[in-house]
């Protein structure tokens, strides 16, 4: 699909929401999109996306040994400092368009909400981690918990979130439905649970409005 619209670069916007919320396959379109409309285009992820990251991320998601929620906070911030410096502001100072699965808002949702860190602790720590970078664009996949699950049953293995149980992913869920009332002009919630094609047209629009 192409437009006559002229895309806005440089440009940072992150996706947003619980494992099956459809973040990779909305990304690989939006992408895709982009690219067939002459935007240069870089696609990073959280926690990883430089080499450094990726082995922060090996250890947050697949480590056997205990993490204290203070320490998963660090160690996400850790991965995100450096993917900040490293990858996302060089790529938008060089005039591209950076899509990003996860950002500052998943720590919140899941440190916060999800773990019960102090919320203030927590934006602090991001505030430090992003060195003030926010997304220009935030859109939040929602979907119920239960087509989540069902959308993840066929998986090989789960991670140590993947792991946490019912309880701790309606705080998480919770966690991403607060942001997007308290940030309505970054944040755009989008319901994940209705047509792959009526979901990215959605993101599409609004990405060509701005």
């Amino acid at each position: 699909m192409t437009t006559d619209f002229k895309i806005r670069s440089p440009l940072f916007i992150s996706f947003e929401g619980i494992d099956g919320c459809g973040k990779t396959t909305q990304i690989n379109l939006l992408k895709e999109f982009l690219i067939q409309n002459k935007c240069e285009v870089i696609v990073a992820r959280e926690p990883g996306g430089t080499e450094i990251s990726e082995q922060i991320r090996n250890i947050l998601l697949h480590s056997k040994h205990k993490i204290s929620p203070v320490s998963e906070l660090l160690l996400f911030s850790a991965a995100r400092s450096v993917l900040v410096q490293d990858l996302i502001k060089p790529a938008l100072e060089s005039g591209k368009i950076v899509i990003c699965d996860r950002f500052f808002d998943s720590t919140l949702a899941y440190q916060a909400y999800g773990r019960g860190l102090d919320l203030e602790d927590v934006k602090q720590c991001n505030q430090l981690a992003s060195n003030g970078l926010v997304p220009d664009l935030t859109f939040f996949l929602s979907v119920s918990l239960e087509l989540s699950k069902r959308r993840m049953e066929n998986k090989a293995q789960f991670d140590r979130f993947e792991r946490a149980g019912d309880a701790f992913f309606n705080k998480v869920i919770n966690g991403f439905e607060q942001i997007a009332k308290e940030e309505p002009n970054r944040v755009f919630k989008i319901s994940s649970e209705n047509p792959i094609q009526d979901v990215a047209q959605q993101i599409i629009e609004k990405i060509v409005s701005i």
